[in-house]
């Protein structure tokens, strides 16, 4: 059984200990995680909280109650402490806890407490909890998430100056050193609730700053001097291989089903289920205004959860299959007149069963869950984006085979004719936002490019077209807003859409060349031949494959992170001795962390792999956030990289 879930509970057990006659505020990724893994507000309800509550919160949001807690995915400064000091601030509340991430450099539970006594007036009780684990959200027993970093991304140039050798904490601007130290502080304490003793690996610029902080910070290494639990931990920057984030080659139901229905309100990963279909209302609800939206995240429903990880684990066929095979049981042991039916399953054949639980409320109350995760895949299934899925998948095929063929101003120019205004477009035209998905698949696929003028013209006509076609828009969706910084078809004017187009080409050039210092991780791109059609090899693949290699040879590009003399020692050793460099394949336990993250087909291959070639090894991934096409685009485009705060 993955240590996973039960580290995520575990997290959790202070704030119901505290939750009695208690208003409870959490933050956004805080209530991701207690979504996933914490057993949602229900669980803290059933502790005694009298309501549960998002911060930033409303005026009056403690409703007169004395007592409030306050769950912080981060630690308690910047817009979070201002927040909490909103609530106190109002006078309601006398005695409060806050629990938080704990500051790396910061000052302990003391200082904290005085600062909210300060906050509520004479009188107030204040208690500050420095968590134990972090809040983690596990979207299966092998993949967690840290929703209160989900901003995290490499820069996508990497180093800029001189070698990959540069870069350390000191040089990265501070937001993001901010962030590193807060990931450091979480991973230490996931990894002190698992006993592990961990060696840290390192594949990209970023990730070696995240290893070498984790190998020399105090704390983790008091840890790992009484930890018993051998693993190796291989940080991999996201940037290094964009192509496998935007890219549609997998056949993945739950990769789908994320990528096509609306998110839930507030919700970095999990999206609206309609349920409308369950009821007597005879209004198409696309808003789910009127009915609840059900939702992916079902922690306390073992048949919908199993369901789930068949979603995330299986080709998208045989998981609609179970979808119908989990359907047809529950159906048959609430003696529903259900007509068994082999061959292709339909979306109209699982709506049909569904129809069958309608008016049985004891039926619908009993499977609610599995209910929700079959309607999704209904909609995912029927949903228009479905059809265009695979035109993508045939586009990107076509790329592959015409980078490895032409050059790239020849593959630019094959995009331009596809680049048409909202007036011109027909439902299956690509729109501004698939053109951007589309380009960062090349850039990233394609690597290092030969500039000159014959580039730069083609550069030029794509960016004209595009920044016509975003102004043409009648009204710019939610990511072209971000993108632009214009919230409304009348503020975008043809030069703010020209400037986001300009800034979206540096950082497309930058992207083509994250690679640039690898050596044996140069190319996601296999030209093929006269008898292999071209094709993508995830960077992600050629790195597990390199760990599991029988033959251990030392590897290129996955850097070990030492701390202390020790190590030191043994690599000046090793000069003129035999002696064994710590290799990522050696131990029980291999944890894949994605810093910018990750999608569930490399999940899904990560496990696979592993499975094959290295049978017996557990296999863990961790992430900042699960990745859609769309996701990944707003993630490298969108201006305003939602930072972590500075101090208050």
């Amino acid at each position: 059984m993955s240590a996973l879930p039960r580290v995520c509970r575990q997290a959790w057990e202070p704030v119901l200990a505290r939750a009695r006659g208690a208003v409870v505020f959490l933050d956004a990724a805080a209530a991701e995680a207690l979504h996933w893994g914490g057993g949602g507000a229900g669980e803290l309800l059933a502790a005694g909280a009298l309501a549960v509550k998002p911060l930033p919160a409303d005026e009056g949001a403690a409703g007169g109650s004395p007592r409030a807690v306050f769950v912080l995915s981060g630690p308690l400064r910047g817009s979070a402490a201002a927040a909490v000091r909103a609530v106190l601030g109002a006078g309601a509340v006398r005695c409060c806890a806050v629990l938080c991430a704990g500051e790396a450099e910061g000052g302990g539970p003391g200082e904290l407490e005085e600062a909210l006594r300060r906050w509520m007036g004479p009188g107030g009780r204040a208690e500050a909890v420095l968590r134990g684990p972090p809040l983690l959200a596990p979207l299966t027993a092998e993949l967690g998430l840290l929703p209160g970093l989900a901003a995290l991304v490499p820069p996508p140039g990497g180093p800029r100056h001189g070698g990959p050798g540069e870069l350390g904490l000191g040089a990265l601007p501070s937001e993001l050193r901010a962030a590193v130290r807060v990931l450091v502080g979480e991973l230490d304490a996931l990894f002190g609730a698992m006993g592990l003793r961990e060696e840290s690996f390192a594949v990209g610029s970023l990730s070696r700053v995240l290893a070498a902080e984790l190998a020399s910070y105090a704390p983790a290494r008091n840890r790992r001097r009484m930890a018993t639990n051998r693993a190796s931990v291989v940080f991999v920057d996201r940037t290094l291989d964009l192509a496998g984030a935007v890219g549609h080659h997998g056949d993945s139901l739950a990769e789908k089903i994320l990528s096509v229905l609306p998110k839930l309100p507030g919700h970095k990963t999990d999206v609206m289920v309609n349920m409308v279909e369950l009821t007597a209302l005879q209004t198409p609800d696309e808003a789910c205004s009127i009915i609840a939206p059900g939702c992916l995240a079902q922690p306390n429903d073992p048949a919908a959860k199993a369901l789930w990880e068949s979603f995330m684990n299986l080709k998208q066929k045989e998981a609609v299959m179970e979808a119908r095979r989990h359907l047809v049981e529950a159906a048959s042991r609430e003696n529903l007149p259900i007509k068994m039916s082999m061959g292709r399953v339909t979306p109209e054949q699982l709506s049909s069963y569904i129809q069958l639980f309608k008016n049985n409320l004891k039926a619908l109350e009993n499977h609610c869950g599995l209910l929700q995760l079959v309607l999704a895949t209904v909609q995912t299934l029927k949903h228009p984006q479905i059809s265009k899925w695979d035109n993508f998948l045939a586009f990107e095929r076509l790329l592959l085979q015409s980078i490895g063929e032409s050059e790239m101003p020849s593959v630019l120019n094959q995009l331009l004719t596809m680049i048409k205004s909202y007036s011109e477009r027909m439902p299956d035209d690509y729109t501004c936002e698939d053109f951007l998905v589309l380009l960062v698949y090349m850039y990233s696929v394609v690597g290092e490019i030969k500039g000159g003028k014959e580039l730069d013209k083609a550069e030029e006509e794509v960016k004209k077209a595009l920044a016509k076609a975003i102004c043409d828009e009648p009204e710019p969706s939610p990511l072209l807003q971000k993108i632009t910084g214009c919230d409304s078809a009348q503020n975008l004017t043809s030069q703010k859409a020209t400037d986001a187009v300009d800034n979206i080409f540096k950082s497309l050039r930058d992207i083509a060349r994250a690679r640039m210092h690898m050596k044996q991780f140069n190319s996601i791109h296999n030209p093929g031949s006269n008898t292999h059609q071209a094709s993508y090899k995830p960077l992600l693949k050629q790195v597990v494959e390199e760990i599991c290699n029988p033959d251990r040879p030392d590897p290129v590009d996955i850097e070990h992170m030492s701390s202390g003399l020790t190590d030191l020692l043994k690599t000046g050793f090793s000069m003129f001795m035999k002696v064994n460099r710590p290799h990522p394949g050696d131990h029980p336990l291999l944890i894949i962390f994605m810093v910018g993250g990750v999608t569930v087909s490399e999940v899904k291959m990560v496990k696979d792999l592993v499975a094959t070639r290295k049978p017996g090894t557990q296999v863990l991934v961790l992430s900042t956030a699960l990745l859609t096409p769309l996701d990944a685009v707003e993630l490298l485009f969108t201006t305003d990289h939602p930072q972590p705060d500075t101090d208050i």
